[in-house]
């Protein structure tokens, strides 16, 4: 008899559309202020400067914008653990994207300000149920506005990665949605009971197939804090090396979970 299927994480719509207002705000409040030699500055993204991120950044949430534009599909086809999987098969389209965008719009603050204030008219326009066409397949808006977090959450970090000194606040809604989306994306990856994996105070999943524990400590337990985390899920930072440096703990013989990082690129 196959396993049950696991519920999907319920989110609160209102609480996630305050969550991305608020962090693209955090972004444009750090981003009127760099000076030009730091948006010239590299980042861990290959070949992106600076202010290539913070127009990938706007481009981001503007998929939202692009996906609302289409005409609305008749059902759902996807849930919102796929999409993590989703991303990466058109890198070297949104890649050229964000060079043209970085190019037509030197003025970034104003770029994001349209941006913010496009975003609020199209969240009172439109309800949640809304569907739209995803990389994911068809969403509803607010799954697709969980993601969304994601890409600020995570984008946001680079950020402050880049630029020296530079301390872009995390909005705690976002950071909280962020961190759940990818503890259940590894979930989803590695299904199983065998390893819980702890990320407080935001997120605890079980994964790994293996023995499942039913009472007391499991005996197989992997901790972090959020934002390494988001790193380790992302590829940002290497499993062994975040437990080297004792980013993580990981005890137990099944608690070695990179083979499963990261679960979205």
């Amino acid at each position: 008899m196959p396993p049950a299927k696991k519920r999907a994480r319920r989110y609160d719509p209102a609480r996630i559309r305050t969550a991305v207002l608020a962090q693209l705000g955090n972004v444009r409040d750090a981003v009127r202020g760099l000076a030009p030699e730091q948006l010239a500055l590299p980042t861990r993204l290959g070949e992106w400067t600076v202010r290539d991120l913070v127009a990938h950044i706007g481009m981001a949430v503007t998929a939202l914008h692009r996906a609302l534009e289409q005409p609305e599909p008749a059902k759902a086809d996807a849930v919102l653990l796929d999409w993590p999987a989703g991303t990466s098969g058109n890198s070297a389209a949104i890649a050229d994207f964000t060079r043209r965008i970085a190019e037509d719009r030197p003025d970034l603050d104003a770029y994001l300000a349209d941006i913010d204030e496009s975003l609020r008219v199209l969240l009172a326009a439109h309800p949640g149920t809304r569907l739209l066409v995803t990389s994911a397949g068809v969403l509803s808006l607010d799954d697709y506005l969980v993601t969304r977090t994601v890409e600020l959450v995570v984008h946001t970090d680079d950020l402050n990665a880049a630029v020296p000194g530079l301390e872009v606040p995390y909005d705690r809604q976002a950071l909280a949605a962020c961190t759940r989306l990818l503890a259940d994306a590894l979930a989803a990856k590695a299904p199983g009971g065998s390893t819980e994996v702890r990320v407080p105070p935001y997120a605890v999943v079980q994964c790994v197939e293996g023995p499942r524990h039913t009472r007391g400590t499991p005996p197989n337990v992997v901790e972090t804090d959020p934002l390494t985390w988001i790193r380790l899920a992302t590829g940002r930072l290497a499993w062994r090396e975040a437990v080297a440096d004792a980013k993580v703990s990981a005890s137990g013989e099944r608690a070695d979970i990179g083979a499963h990082l990261p679960v979205m690129s």
